[in-house]
C-alpha cells in the first residue's frame, strides 16, 4: 500500500539518525520542518522511539474518524505553507531533493483529504483488517503488552472505518460491487472459535526465553481474553456489515467517472501514483505503442520456441500444458528460490552497492491469496502466491522473483532502510513510479544478467512486460473512456499469457484502485530512458554499477526528480572525465 494511503507501514521502518548538519539558514529551516513532521507522523500513526533509537509500535491503533482526518489535512496544509515560505533557491542540492519529496507527499495527502478518501478504505487488493496480527515473536514483555492493547483497540478502529464506509456509501464513493464479492473470506479467516487458533495469537506460541514462564503465561491469558472479547467480535461485526450493507450498497459502475468528481479524482490519482503531469489521454497512447512493440518481441520468442500455431494458440498452450504447472506450493517456491540464487551470482557484475539485510521467500498469507496478485516484495520477505497453482505458471516465476526479491523490491527496501544519510521522513517512503518502475526495470535487466534460460522464461518476462503495458491502456480505458469490465478482461487475456484467474483478479484491481497500476510501466520507461541517455552521453565511460548505485542511493523520489538527478549524474561524470578524475 502506498504511503499516501496508509502512513502506518512507513513508520514501522523509520530510522532515527539525524540529517547531516546544514550550512545555511534555508537548510536549517527545512530540516526543522521535516523533523517536526516526522515526529508528528510517528505519534499520529501509533509509533514511538525506544531507548535504542529504534521505532516501535505503540499501544494503540491510529484514529481514522472524520474529525481526526480533517485535523491531519489542516496540519499538512500548514506544513505545506511553511515549506513554501522557505527560499528554494537558497537550499543546498541535497536539501532541494528533500524539499521536492516533502512537497510531493504533502500535495498527495492533501488531495486525498479533499476527496475524503478515508471513506473508501478498501479495494480489491488492500484493506484495513489484514496485517494487524503479529505472527512472529516480539522482542520483550513490553512489546507483547502493547500488542495486547492494540488488540483491545480493534473494535474502536473498526467502528470508525465502518462509519467512514457508510458515509462514502451514501454519496456513491465505494469500490465497484463486482470487485467486493468474495472478499469476505479475508475477514472470515480471522474468526476462530478458540482464541489460540487465531492468527492474532500466533506470536504467543513461541516467546523469547528472556520472558519468564509466569509472565509468559499471564501475557498469553491476556491475549486470549482480548481475542475472545474484542478481536473476534469486531471481525464478526465487520463481516456482518460487509455482507448485509456494504456489498449490497456498493456502486454498480466500474469507472472512476461514476464517482463524485470522478474525472478530477482520477486525474489526481494519476498524479499521485505516477508523480507526473501526464494526462489519461497521453498515457493511453503510450500504452498502445508499448503493446504493439512488446507483441512483436513476443512473437519472435514464440518462433524461437519452435511452436507451430497461432499466437492465440501459443497463449492457450502456455496456460494449460502440465509442464508449466507446479505440483505443490514448494515446487513454485523452489523455482523462485533457485532464480534468486542465480541472481545472487550476477549481482556483483551490476551493483557496487549491496544490502546487508537478507530476505526469505514465503507464500502469500492464505487470508489474502485467493484475491491477491502474483506476489509482493518486502523488507524481510518476498511473498509468492501459491493459491490455485494452475494459475501460476512456472515460466513467470523468474521475472516475478527479480521484481519482488532481488534486485527488485526487497533489495531496494533494504538499501533504503540502511541509507542512514536520508532524513527520517524519507526512510522507506514509497513512490509507486520509482519503486514499481524499479521492479519492472529489474525484470528487463534480467535479460542482460542471463537469468532467463529458456524461450518460455523469456516469454514469461515479455508477458509480464506486456501485462504492465496493457495496464496503461486498460486503466485509462476503464476510467477515462468508459470500458466495461469484460472489455478489460478480453484485452488483457488477448495480449498476455496470464491465467484466466490472474486476468480477472488484475482487472478487478484496476477497477477498484484507479491510477495505481499506471506507475509500473511509466516508471520503468523513465529509468530505461534516462539510462539510455546516460549511455549515449558518457559512451565507453558509462558504468552500469555506478548508474545503479546512483539510482538506489537516491531513495524513493518522484519521477521528475529522478530524471533531474540522472542528468546531474551525467554532468558530474563528464566533469570528472574532463579533469581526469
Amino acid at each position: 500500500m502506498p504511503i499516501f494511503k496508509s502512513l502506518a507501514p512507513l513508520m514501522l521502518l523509520l530510522a532515527t539518525a539525524a540529517a547531516p548538519p546544514a550550512e545555511n539558514a534555508a537548510d536549517r529551516r527545512l530540516r526543522a520542518l521535516y523533523e517536526s513532521y516526522s515526529d508528528w507522523t510517528q505519534k499520529e500513526y501509533g509509533y514511538f522511539e525506544d531507548a535504542k533509537g529504534e521505532n516501535q509500535q505503540a499501544a494503540y491503533l491510529p484514529k481514522v474518524d472524520p474529525a481526526t482526518q480533517q485535523e491531519r489535512a489542516d496540519y499538512l496544509t500548514v506544513v505545506l505553507a511553511q515549506l513554501d515560505a522557505i527560499p528554494a533557491g537558497q537550499l543546498s542540492a541535497s536539501e532541494r531533493v528533500n524539499a521536492f519529496v516533502l512537497r510531493t507527499i504533502l500535495d498527495a495527502s492533501i488531495s486525498d483529504a479533499r476527496f475524503r478518501e478515508w471513506e473508501m478504505p478498501v479495494n480489491s487488493d488492500t484493506n484495513f483488517w489484514t496485517n494487524l496480527d503479529e505472527r512472529n515473536p516480539l522482542d520483550d514483555a513490553d512489546a507483547y503488552q502493547r500488542y495486547i492493547a492494540r488488540l483491545r483497540d480493534i473494535p474502536r478502529y473498526f467502528d470508525e472505518q465502518i462509519a467512514n464506509m457508510r458515509a462514502g456509501q451514501k454519496r456513491g464513493f465505494t469500490p465497484p460491487q463486482v470487485t467486493l464479492v468474495g472478499r469476505e473470506g479475508s475477514i472470515a479467516s480471522f474468526i476462530k472459535t478458540a482464541a489460540r487458533d487465531s492468527a492474532f495469537y500466533a506470536a504467543f506460541n513461541q516467546m523469547p526465553s528472556t520472558i519468564g514462564s509466569a509472565e509468559a503465561a499471564r501475557l498469553r491469558a491476556e491475549a486470549a481474553a482480548a481475542i475472545d472479547s474484542a478481536v473476534t467480535p469486531a471481525y464478526r461485526k465487520l463481516l456482518s456489515f460487509w455482507l448485509s450493507e456494504y456489498i449490497p450498497g456498493a456502486r454498480q459502475g466500474v469507472s472512476a467517472r461514476d464517482l463524485p468528481q470522478g474525472d478530477a479524482y482520477y486525474r489526481a490519482e494519476i498524479r499521485e501514483y505516477t508523480t507526473t503531469g501526464l494526462s489519461p489521454e497521453e498515457i493511453h497512447e503510450v500504452g498502445l505503442k508499448e503493446v504493439a512493440r512488446i507483441e512483436a518481441d513476443m512473437r519472435r520468442t514464440m518462433a524461437e520456441s519452435g511452436f507451430k500455431g497461432s499466437f492465440a494458440e501459443f497463449l492457450a498452450f502456455l496456460r494449460t500444458d502440465p509442464q508449466f504447472i507446479a505440483r505443490n506450493p514448494d515446487d513454485l517456491l523452489g523455482v523462485s528460490a533457485y532464480a534468486a540464487k542465480r541472481v545472487d551470482g550476477k549481482l556483483g557484475d551490476y551493483f557496487d552497492l549491496l544490502p546487508r539485510r537478507r530476505f526469505t521467500i514465503i507464500p502469500v498469507p492464505e487470508a489474502l491469496a485467493p484475491f491477491y496478485t502474483a506476489g509482493r516484495g518486502g523488507l524481510e520477505s518476498c511473498q509468492m502466491n501459491t493459491h490455485n497453482l494452475a494459475s501460476r505458471p512456472l515460466y513467470n516465476i523468474p521475472a516475478l522473483t527479480l521484481h519482488e526479491c532481488a534486485p527488485g523490491h526487497s533489495f531496494q527496501a533494504a538499501l533504503a532502510e540502511e541509507g542512514k544519510s536520508l532524513p527520517r521522513f524519507r526512510r522507506n517512503i514509497y513512490f509507486s513510479g520509482y519503486g514499481e518502475g524499479w521492479g519492472l526495470y529489474t525484470e528487463w535487466l534480467g535479460i542482460e544478467m542471463g537469468i532467463y534460460r529458456t524461450p518460455y522464461e523469456r516469454f514469461g518476462q515479455q508477458s509480464y512486460e506486456m501485462w504492465r503495458a496493457a495496464r496503461l491502456v486498460i486503466d485509462t480505458g476503464i476510467h477515462r473512456y468508459g470500458w466495461s469490465r469484460k472489455q478489460a478482461i478480453d484485452y488483457l487475456a488477448r495480449h498476455t499469457a496470464l491465467s484466466t484467474h490472474e486476468v480477472a483478479t488484475e482487472v478487478d484491481r484496476y477497477i477498484s484502485w484507479p491510477g495505481q497500476a499506471l506507475a509500473y510501466k511509466l516508471g520503468e520507461l523513465t529509468i530505461r530512458r534516462v539510462r539510455a541517455e546516460a549511455e549515449k552521453e558518457l559512451g565507453t565511460r558509462f558504468d552500469i554499477k555506478k548508474f545503479h548505485t546512483m539510482i538506489l542511493s537516491l531513495g524513493a523520489v518522484p519521477l521528475p526528480e529522478l530524471e533531474a538527478e540522472v542528468r546531474a549524474f551525467i554532468a558530474a561524470s563528464k566533469a570528472g572525465q574532463s579533469t581526469g578524475k
